[in-house]
């Protein structure tokens, strides 16, 4: 690939990035003005240990979470070891043995079929008498006469909704298209639970999901709010007594969020956050990017360059399973850690079918810094995330690109 035609293509793309930018401003003057509301303080970066007891700064740090996701109360931990795990504790905190979790945007990411009981688990939901139900999208919409048909009779205790596509063949979920579908089910059903996979997509808009009425978020902090810089953890977001429940579920009934050390984690917890709005933009930069260089060299990409985005992920169809190990091979190559790697297809945990994944991060798992991923099966897509900033991005994406003319 011609440098010239990066220079060209970002002259093209001057005004998406400045749309960026803009969010970037209001995303930092938000994340700001909760770090001085609340008094951020040196002495708020120590460290507690054992029981964790008397931790202000953890504290702290969860209400600058709920202000900045507009919730009630936010848990944020690092005994999270993921945002699924978050999810799952969130799940068996909410539901009770007879009651049904429905999702409306189909079959929630692989790694929660163990967890519902879609792949057989004895420590599952549906080992503890929790039906699952699922309502699938239509060309990349709710299908708003199933949800309404469900709901008219007896409703589900929760209804769970995951933004981002995960593996699917669909479009990520806006804002927009959840206060719609969030006013519908509490209008149907005032006591159902609206739970929001939020993974990938904080920051990438204005508004939050529990702006529009949700009633509990999810998300990874080696995601978006981790900004690169947090080692682990996740947190759940929204109503202050679903905020309890679920740290009850994590630590222990009668406890809950009064436990917890923090180990010396709280620094890069708090620093994560203040540089998450830059990241974020760095990597939707990115991806904007790669989705107009390679729809221009004929390939299928989603979202387009000048959609509005929902979440950080680029997703490249290739319908050749070599040009998708390339295409990752490229990503490992261009990265600062284990450059020297070459990422094989192999089985991973919760997932049914052999996956590559290039990640050359400095947190192991980190979506939030480059990544490029992709189950091997038809149509060989290639799901990309990340870059802590946008220079190290169109570095990779450069060199990835140049890997398939090769």
């Amino acid at each position: 690939m011609r440098y010239q035609e990066l220079l060209d293509a970002e002259k093209e793309l001057l005004p998406q990035f400045q749309q960026i930018d803009l969010l970037e401003q209001k995303n930092s003057a938000k994340v700001l003005r909760a770090f001085q509301e609340e008094r951020v303080e040196e002495s708020d970066f120590h460290e507690t240990t054992g029981y964790g007891y008397y931790d202000q700064g953890r504290d702290k740090l969860e209400r600058i979470f709920a202000r900045v996701l507009d919730g009630e109360d936010a848990l944020v931990r690092s005994q999270f070891i993921s945002g699924s795990h978050a999810l799952t504790v969130a799940l068996f905190a909410y539901l009770r043995p007879g009651d049904t979790l429905l999702s409306i945007t189909g079959k929630p990411y692989d790694t929660l079929d163990e967890v519902i009981g879609l792949v057989e688990n004895p420590s599952s939901l549906k080992a503890f008498g929790i039906s699952y139900e699922q309502i699938d999208l239509q060309e990349n919409d709710f299908d708003w006469e199933k949800i309404r048909k469900r709901l008219s009779k007896n409703p589900p205790r929760l209804i769970e909704i995951q933004r981002s596509r995960g593996y699917a063949e669909r479009d990520s979920l806006g804002i927009s298209s959840l206060e719609k579908v969030i006013s519908l089910i509490h209008s149907l059903s005032k006591d159902t639970i609206v739970m929001v996979d939020n993974c990938y997509c904080e920051f990438v808009e204005e508004k939050t999901p529990l702006s529009v009425g949700a009633d509990v978020i999810v998300g990874s902090l080696i995601k978006n709010l981790g900004g690169g810089i947090a080692p682990n953890g996740a947190y759940i977001a929204g109503k202050k007594e679903l905020v309890t429940l679920a740290a009850e579920r994590l630590t222990l009934p009668g406890e809950g969020r009064e436990v917890g050390p923090t180990l010396g984690i709280n620094k890069q917890l708090y620093l994560g956050l203040f540089l998450a709005p830059s990241v974020v933009a760095g990597s939707l930069k990115t991806a904007i990017l790669t989705s107009y260089l390679l729809e221009k060299k004929g390939y299928q990409v989603s979202p387009k360059y000048q959609d509005v985005r929902a979440d950080i992920v680029q997703t490249i169809t290739f319908q050749d399973k070599k040009k998708l190990i390339k295409y990752c091979e490229a990503i490992q190559s261009a990265s600062a850690v284990d450059s020297f790697v070459n990422p094989v297809p192999a089985p991973m945990p919760g997932y049914q079918d052999e996956v590559i994944m290039a990640s050359g991060s400095f947190t192991q798992g980190s979506s939030i810094e480059l990544s490029c991923d992709g189950p091997l099966r038809k149509p060989y897509i290639a799901y990309q995330q990340g870059s802590l900033t946008y220079a190290y991005g169109r570095l990779a994406i450069l060199k990835a690109i140049s890997s398939l003319e090769e």
